[in-house]
This record gives structure tokens, C-alpha cells and sequence, in this order.
């Protein structure tokens, strides 16, 4: 059988980029190796663009980028030809691949940007599209389309300047404190504060727009978070929902990676007809916002059992202890099943 050229896309001029390296590293070992030729791609915290020709390693404590391992390159624009051009190397001059897994989280990777080059050149794309990832790294626009779907979402307000703090505490003087001050574009966690009193309010919103231009401020939802894993595009899979139980606080960066204070239970210590709920209400959040492939959409389980939408995440954590990897397991997919449902409908498509 021949093999499929799976270029995987790594890194990423983002704040995300060490969990891209984590992300990537067990993706390429973990796929089939008698379906799949991986043709890894890797993309500079500056932005620079390599064929990457060296062991997984060194992706994984990043010390890939080097002059032995890499070439510089481009994915062609040519729909024809769907390859990766090597610049500066004549022979070879060009390596094709039949799809493209970008495993790249945050700005410049999961929120259209690479999408829509790889759309423009025709090739066939591992997960969401250009729409669909541009919506989802968006809080707010994603909640307002969820909350015409149907399904509930915290209250919230978006401010454009750390100026517009009266109006921020005037909203937050009406929804009451804790309340939760985020970038509208950003993920991990980064720029996100879980704030008690109007003292810290000014602070946050600082800190949040390090990271973007837009920031938005919501209600404190009273209850946990749970998450489920969907897959496909017409008809949906999903992994058994997860539950988050904290210590204290929010799941912010630290935990989300570290699990220092906090556990992840799958399946989550709920009722069957509540995950049944929990399921179904994610696969009506996928649709509404346009998601294919895959992707892991997160809700709060408030104190008297309603569903309230938090986010979805188009290219979730994908390490072997990575919550999308664990709740498909937990429905009978291994690891290397996993990327070949999510490799094989792509490439169908």
C-alpha cells in the first residue's frame, strides 16, 4: 500500500508555540506508520518556515530549528501541485503531500490564518476550516452564534481600550463579582483573570490586552467545567464528556498543563442522561459555528444542571495526556485510531 505524505505543521509565531512542540511531538509518534509518511513542517516563534529532517526529540525540547535539520520553505500556492517548496537545497527542489495536519494552537495557527493558505492552495485540510477556526478563536462572535443555536452563554460585554473602564465597572456593578476579564483572541489561558472585587478590574483588563485588541468580561458561571471531544463533519462522533474538578480558582495556564492543583475525570461524575445532554448540546455548538474534522467544545454544568457554552477549541491539545485524546479514548479510540479518522476524512473530502 502507498503511503500518505502528511505534512504536519509545528511551532507557530505564538504564545502558544511551546505547546504546539508538545502537541506535534505526540502526534508524529503516534501516527501509523504504515499509512503515513509525515513530512514535518516547522514554523519559528518569529515566523520563519522550515522542512524539519531531524528526530522527534529535538521537536519536543525545541532545539529543531538548526541549520543540520532544516531547510527553509513554503507551501506553494499552486493548486496543482499541492507541495512544500524547499529554498536554497536543488535537489530535491519540491516534496508533495496529500493533507495537511496543522497542530498549531493559537494566534497564526488556529484561527484561520493557516487555514486559509492551505485552502487557497488547494489542499486538503486536517480539521476546521477557514470560517469555522476564525469563529471559534473568537469569544464573543462564537457566543453570540451559540446563544441563536439555542443554548445559553454567560453575560457578558466586549471593551476595545483599557480606557473604557467605567463602562466595564458598570457592567460588572450589574452582573455582580467573581467575574472573568479574557482576551477575545487568545487561548491557553493567556491574558485571563478570575477577578473578586472592582479594586483588581483595571489590572486585568491590562493584562488582558497584552495579548489582543479586544477584550471581553462575563459573568462567573456557579458550577464546573465539562468537556466533549467531536469528530466529523456530517455525522458526528463524540468522546465521553470530561469534568474538571478544581482546587481552587480557574483553569488557568499552570493547571491546564500541569495539573498541579486541579484532576480531569473521564468520564466526567455525572449522570448518563446528563452526558447524553452535554453531548448533544456540544454537537449543536459544532454545527452552529461551522466546525469540521475535529475539535473539543467546553461548557459549564452550573449547581442546578444547565449547560452554559465556554469555548471551543479547533485544534486542542493533542499530547497523549491532552483532554481530546483522553475523552476519545474513553469512547474506545486509541491515539493512532484517533488521527486516522481525522487523516482519513480529509483526505476523503
Amino acid at each position: 500500500m502507498n503511503k500518505l505524505n502528511i505534512a504536519i505543521i509545528f511551532g507557530g509565531c505564538s504564545s502558544e508555540y511551546g505547546v504546539s512542540l508538545e502537541s506535534a511531538s505526540a502526534v508524529i509518534r503516534n501516527l501509523d506508520e504504515s499509512k503515513y509518511k509525515p513530512v514535518l513542517i516547522g514554523i519559528s516563534n518569529e515566523g520563519d518556515w522550515f522542512y524539519y529532517t531531524g528526530p522527534v526529540d529535538k521537536i519536543q525540547n525545541d532545539t529543531w530549528k538548526n541549520s543540520k535539520d532544516c531547510v527553509s520553505a513554503v507551501i506553494s500556492p499552486n493548486r496543482r501541485t499541492h507541495e512544500l517548496l524547499l529554498l536554497g537545497k536543488e535537489v530535491p527542489a519540491s516534496i508533495k503531500f496529500d493533507a495537511v495536519l496543522p497542530i498549531l494552537h493559537g494566534k497564526n495557527g488556529e484561527d484561520g490564518t493557516v487555514q486559509g493558505l492551505i485552502s487557497l492552495s488547494g489542499i486538503p485540510l486536517v480539521g476546521c476550516n477557514v470560517l469555522a477556526s476564525s469563529l471559534c478563536m473568537d469569544k464573543d462572535r462564537a457566543h453570540k452564534l451559540a446563544g441563536l443555536a439555542g443554548v445559553r452563554v454567560p453575560k457578558a460585554m466586549v471593551i476595545l481600550s483599557a480606557a473604557e473602564i467605567e463602562e466595564a465597572k458598570l457592567f460588572a456593578r450589574k452582573v455582580g463579582f467573581p467575574l472573568f476579564v479574557k482576551p477575545v483572541k487568545a487561548g491557553s489561558s493567556y491574558g485571563v483573570s478570575k477577578v473578586q472585587s472592582k479594586d483588581s478590574l483595571q489590572k486585568a483588563i491590562e493584562a488582558a490586552f497584552h495579548y489582543d485588541t479586544e477584550v471581553i468580561i462575563e459573568e462567573n458561571i456557579d458550577g464546573f467545567e465539562v468537556g466533549c471531544a467531536v469528530l466529523g463533519t456530517n455525522e458526528l462522533i463524540t468522546g465521553e464528556v470530561d469534568e474538571i474538578e478544581l482546587s481552587g480558582g480557574f483553569f488557568n495556564f499552570t493547571e491546564k498543563y500541569t495539573l498541579k492543583t486541579s484532576a480531569i475525570h473521564v468520564p466526567a461524575r455525572i449522570s448518563k442522561e446528563k452526558s447524553s445532554e452535554v453531548k448533544e448540546t456540544a454537537k449543536r455548538i459544532y454545527k452552529a459555528l461551522g466546525c469540521s474534522g475535529f475539535a473539543r467544545v467546553d461548557m459549564f454544568l452550573t449547581t442546578s444542571g444547565e449547560i452554559v457554552f465556554n469555548e471551543v477549541n479547533t485544534i486542542p491539545g493533542f499530547t497523549e495526556h491532552s483532554r481530546y485524546p483522553g475523552m476519545m479514548k474513553a469512547a474506545g479510540y486509541s491515539f493512532q485510531i484517533l488521527l486516522d479518522k481525522i487523516i482519513e476524512q480529509a483526505v476523503k473530502k
